[in-house]
Parts: structure tokens; C-alpha cells; sequence
């Protein structure tokens, strides 16, 4: 059996306003393709200021986003190479 090491690249970068956070997630995949993904929290006026935890929500719907992203292509590349229509992958 023949092991390989494969890194991705991920990316998170946050934008915040002290109500909004809107979070863009990028993965370099070894191929040269890039997935690109947005995600987004908002703080309700009641909560207090924590902008932490707005990055972990709006990181995570993000994240979550391109993991949708990448089984889709994973999908779509199944298909292609087996020439018919494989079943759907969940998560």
C-alpha cells in the first residue's frame, strides 16, 4: 500500500462591526483549485459584545459551506470518472 501526505491550505478571515459578523473561507486544494465560502452571525441588541464567539458562528457556517462545496465536487468527479451517476454523498 502506498502512503501520501496531502496538505490543504485554509484560510479564515473575519469582518466585524460590533452587530455583524461575516466571516470568508478559502481552501487551496493540491490540484491549484480554490473553494471559497461566506458565513455570517449577527448578535441580537439584548447579548452582550462577543466577537469571538460571532467568529466561531460565522467561521463555522462558512466551513460548513465549503465542506458542501467540496462533496459536491467530489461528486460531480466520481461521476466523471466512472461515467454514470454515483449516489449522493451525505454528511
Amino acid at each position: 500500500m502506498t502512503h501520501s501526505t496531502v496538505g490543504w491550505h485554509v484560510e479564515l478571515e473575519f469582518r466585524e462591526d460590533g452587530q455583524h459578523t461575516e466571516a470568508v473561507a478559502l481552501v487551496r486544494l493540491p490540484d491549484g483549485s480554490e473553494v471559497r465560502a461566506h458565513g455570517r452571525a449577527s448578535r441580537h441588541r439584548v447579548d452582550s459584545d462577543q466577537p469571538r464567539v460571532g467568529e466561531e458562528i460565522a467561521g463555522a457556517r462558512a466551513l460548513n459551506e465549503i465542506a458542501m462545496q467540496l462533496l459536491t465536487k467530489a461528486h460531480g468527479e466520481i461521476d466523471s470518472a466512472s461515467g454514470r451517476t454515483s449516489h449522493p454523498i451525505h454528511v
